[in-house]
């Protein structure tokens, strides 16, 4: 017995009762300890975080992959959990103390930590609560935490096998260092703004009366950071340079300090760019660092000038004047700063090189600095410029952990989708450097090492085991530094399946099937990933990895707070409902592609849906239930044959592209299966015949569009299943994925493609001749294909009532005005005396077609500008390109109409 749908579709009631049933009952995952696995695990999202667009699309395309799998009865495992975000998280509880007025240092870092996990307890679900709006079914019964005590051993076990392995080490390196933080942060948290700025011309004095070739006593340095000199150790000119061939292993003596400094031959130099000297400071320069190794300076020798606020500091050589002592870096709240102080001391010494404009008389004007844009590293939590700072810090030896992630790659092992991802992810793990892995923050992994009084480390999984590597009675005090987040959520897709422990969760579902991931955490995460899991496990974590792109603002900029764009997700679900959102994401999913937000089309599969409701309602009420089979029930009717091949070939396309993980050619063959073949057509075709073998067949056809549609709509395909009939125990959710045990009727396909054609084709002629589409017409067909026929013979009704073609007869047409459209092989000719006023059509026709040929070529002519094309707005250009496009398809429609009226 089938259950009345409401009239109306209201998606926001049904999601809510059905999640509910589904996570209640244990629905995401069903025992089934035979079945093969299938297992996904999510991307943990950092526990402080909102659902933003961009998690939409990575959960919609894995919930497509877990319910495609669950329906085709495997053990579908998707592994939820969230990461602690340690910067991140801190900085959240931070900030509620200084609401307070209150603040982290007056407590010990046992309590703070304590006031974490309360804040964690309280307030970090929302995001899971939202990921559950989206309908993802993920197995909650096992959600995970990236600071769970399970996950925590793994996560120092890591630590001491690879420190034990020679794979870990302490070194003195630079880092990005948020000085607002006072942490090492990765790079992936670095965001790079375009800042007005200088750039500043110095003379660096030659030391024992040396000249150049070109007989100066000084070399010209050029910098934006002019601060830094404090710091300089050397010169750098390129060992091609003959302007300076004179001078390499000669000195300078740098004004303010009176360091004197090597001027050392590198290619980092380049003779074209302004005087072709570079100033050298490798304490607070990455491109410096290396040319202060290559130099032959030790990163223990490297001079640091600044402290972890940024302030400065006196050099190892003590050579920096009291007063620069204390200043920040440079100009801050008003307040001058070291970088001011510098350009002020150098001006007064003759050593600034004044940059020189004119005006539009001719009279220069001399200025300390040309003005620049300058990109800048910003901290993307502190907010604060970034300062490349010489510290000691924990780093992994990523080079070795990348040769056989490298290796799986080349060989196949992991395939990376789209194949084009691969050139970057081999350039980047060719090139790849150490991994600083030590974070200074409360909040986090605490790194396992113990320390004795002479610095010596200890590296253990306890304090214990630590102890017993010192000694008896050497004091030791613990490492204040916790892991950066890659470094647990590296272990992410065996430590939650509860390795080290050979747990049978482990055994069954490592490796993983299936990777999703968006292409910016390729390297901080995904190969890393890699890299773990062949280090703990000797296996790849998944032989697949599927790179999406970006979801990008309509106009295709990328969102950003700053800009106002960015589109909230849940915003849509109210509006659409989650089918509509999913189904979006699915659909315009193309591989190596991003998305454009477009709300018209979520608003037009949310319709999608609403068609599908209001089929089924018509089904029921023509006493069209659920099926009582899997397989597909005998037909004996065309149309019913026909409908059963419809399905056979949707499924074959539909795991074809899922195969490939082609979501964009999935959705989109399951939405054209149910709109055309089936609302549009079979529903049409069948009006008027509901025996009971149509019933059968009908209500098979609508069941097997609900069970391949619910990867990507489950809340109305749920709904829906539920109400065709009373199966309480065999939800849509754990059912099973189509099997028809039946084969494509070619005769059946070409009598109803046949049929469809010359329905199609006569409403498009009609619809260009304007001629109302309830009007019946009489159709000739001289002579007619012995398909044709049979079809006109037995489909006489529904040609009457689909393409108003009454009588249709087999013979020769009377003379007269008259037009012709075809069927497969067919001609038909179609008498309009006393239709249409044929000339006045003709008038009409040929003066669109005019006004249209027109504007096309003005269109023409304006795209084929180049100064329009460049200069005008991007959606000026895109508006003219649509236009042109419609201009050009009416005139095809307009000349096929004016050729039917001969």
């Amino acid at each position: 017995m089938t259950t009345e749908l409401p009239k109306t579709f209201d998606p926001a009631e049904i999601e809510a009762r059905w999640y509910a049933h589904w996570e209640e009952n244990g629905l995401f995952r069903p025992e089934r300890p035979d079945a093969a696995p299938y297992t996904i695990v999510n991307p943990p999202p950092n526990v402080t975080g909102s659902l933003h667009i961009g998690h939409a699309l990575d959960n919609t395309l894995q919930d497509v992959m877990i319910r495609y799998e669950r329906l085709r009865g495997k053990d579908a495992l998707w592994v939820v959990g969230t990461d602690h975000a340690g910067i991140a998280t801190q900085m959240v509880v931070e900030r509620q103390l200084e609401a307070q007025q209150d603040k982290r240092t007056n407590y010990s870092r046992e309590d703070f930590v304590a006031k974490v996990w309360e804040w964690k307890e309280e307030s970090g679900g929302t995001i899971t609560r939202q990921l559950r709006r989206l309908g993802c079914s993920m197995d909650w019964s096992r959600e995970q935490f990236t600071m769970d005590e399970h996950f925590s051993q793994a996560v120092l076990k890591t630590f001491v096998d690879l420190y034990n392995d020679g794979l870990i080490y302490r070194d003195k390196r630079l880092v990005n260092w948020d000085p607002k933080l006072k942490t090492a942060i990765s790079d992936l948290e670095v965001e790079t703004q375009d800042v007005k700025g200088g750039f500043w011309h110095f003379k660096y004095p030659l030391a024992d009366g040396v000249t150049t070739a070109e007989g100066k006593d000084y070399l010209v340095v050029a910098t934006t950071r002019p601060e830094t000199m404090l710091a300089d150790m050397a010169v750098a000119v390129h060992p091609e340079d003959e302007r300076y061939k004179s001078v390499v292993g000669k000195h300078v003596v740098l004004p303010i300090t009176g360091r004197r400094v090597p001027i050392v031959a590198d290619e980092h130099a380049d003779p074209e760019l302004g005087s072709g000297c570079v100033k050298i400071t490798p304490g607070h320069d990455f491109n410096d660092f290396d040319v202060g190794k290559r130099a032959g300076f030790k990163p223990a020798d490297m001079l640091n000038m600044l402290d972890a606020e940024a302030n400065v500091c006196q050099t190892a050589d003590g050579l920096v004047p009291e007063e620069f002592l204390g200043l920040h870096r440079f100009k801050r709240d008003g307040v001058d700063g070291a970088r001011e102080l510098v350009v002020a001391r150098m001006k007064e010494c003759g050593c600034l090189i004044p940059h020189v404009t004119k005006d539009k008389e001719g009279n220069e004007t001399e200025h300390d600095a040309e003005p620049r844009t300058i990109a800048t590293p910003f901290g993307d939590r502190g907010g604060v410029v970034i300062e490349p700072w010489l510290t000691d810090q924990w780093y992994v030896d990523a080079e070795k952990l990348a040769v056989k992630p490298i290796e799986a790659v080349k060989s196949g092992d992991i395939e990376i989708v789209p194949k084009s991802w691969e050139k970057t992810f081999f350039n980047w793990m060719e090139n790849i450097q150490p991994w600083c892995v030590s974070r200074q923050l409360w909040w986090g992994h605490r790194i396992p090492a113990w320390y004795d009084a002479e610095g010596r480390a200890y590296v253990a999984m306890t304090e214990e085991e630590a102890q017993a590597q010192a000694g008896e009675g050497v004091m030791l005090t613990r490492d204040e530094d916790v892991l950066d987040t890659w470094f647990s959520s590296a272990l992410w897709p065996s430590a939650t399946l509860g390795w080290p422990e050979q747990t049978d969760l482990l055994t069954k579902h490592y490796p993983n099937d299936l990777l999703i991931s968006g292409f910016d955490i390729l390297f901080f995460w995904d190969a890393r990933m890699m890299m773990m899991g062949q280090y703990n496990t000797g296996q790849n974590p998944w032989p697949k990895l599927y790179l999406h792109g970006l979801v990008r603002a309509a106009d295709g900029q990328k969102m950003s707070k700053s800009k106002g764009n960015v589109v909230d997700p849940l915003g849509l679900i109210d509006q659409y409902g989650a089918d509509a959102l999913r189904f979006f994401m699915a659909a315009m999913e193309s591989q190596g592609r991003d998305i454009k937000m477009d709300d018209k089309r979520i608003e037009g599969y949310r319709n999608f849906a609403t068609k599908l409701w209001n089929a089924t309602r018509f089904c029921q009420a023509n006493g069209i239930g659920a099926s009582t089979s899997v397989a597909a029930p005998e037909a004996r009717h065309a149309v019913n044959r026909w409908i059963v091949g419809e399905v056979v070939e949707t499924k074959q396309a539909l795991d074809a592209a899922l195969a490939e993980l082609r979501f964009d050619a999935a959705a989109n063959t399951i939405y054209h299966f149910v709109w055309d073949r089936f609302c549009d057509w079979y529903i049409e075709l069948i009006k008027g015949n509901f025996d009971e073998e149509t019933k059968a067949v009908a209500g098979w056809a609508l069941d097997q569009i609900l069970v391949m549609l619910h990867p990507f709509m489950p809340f109305i395909t749920e709904e829906l299943w539920s109400k065709q009939g009373d199966r309480p125990d065999y939800p849509l959710i754990t059912a099973q994925w189509p099997d028809p045990q039946a084969e494509v009727d070619a005769e059946a396909k070409a009598e109803i493609d046949w049929l469809i054609a010359l329905t199609s084709a006569t409403r498009t002629a009609k619809n260009e001749l304007g001629i109302a589409p309830g009007a019946k017409l009489a159709a000739f067909v001289a002579n007619p294909s012995p398909l044709g026929k049979r079809v006109v013979e037995a489909n006489g009704a529904a040609i009457e009532r689909l393409a108003r073609l009454t009588p249709v007869t087999f013979g020769e047409a009377p003379a007269g005005a008259a037009m012709q459209i075809a069927a497969g092989e067919d001609e038909f000719v179609i008498p309009l005396e006393g239709v249409i006023d044929i000339e006045a059509e003709k008038a009409r026709l040929e003066k669109a077609l005019a006004a249209s040929a027109k504007e096309a070529k003005s269109l023409e002519g304006r795209l084929g500008n180049a100064n329009f094309v460049e200069r005008a707005k991007p959606e000026a250009v895109e508006k003219a390109r649509a236009d042109h496009a419609h201009h050009v398809a009416e005139i095809a429609r307009l000349e096929a109409a004016l050729a039917r009226l001969g």
